[in-house]
């Protein structure tokens, strides 16, 4: 159990001592490029989904008749 409490302080004060840590304005920039990203990467990805479906859709009217 000391093992674990020592691995966690020593990572603390590696975290305090030893990180660099982004500016904020810097961190928001970033927020609303992978905001943005996200939102792109969802739409395209619902675009091939539809398009898909609706191709398969055809196949199948298209065995159906």
């Amino acid at each position: 159990m000391a093992n674990i409490v020592n691995y966690i302080s020593e990572a603390f004060e590696e975290l305090k001592s030893n990180v660099t840590w982004p500016e904020w304005s810097e961190v928001q920039r970033l927020t609303i490029v992978v905001a943005v990203f996200s939102i792109v990467f969802a739409l395209v990805t619902w675009g091939v989904d539809e398009m898909c479906a609706k191709s398969i859709a055809g196949i199948f009217n298209l065995i159906k008749s």
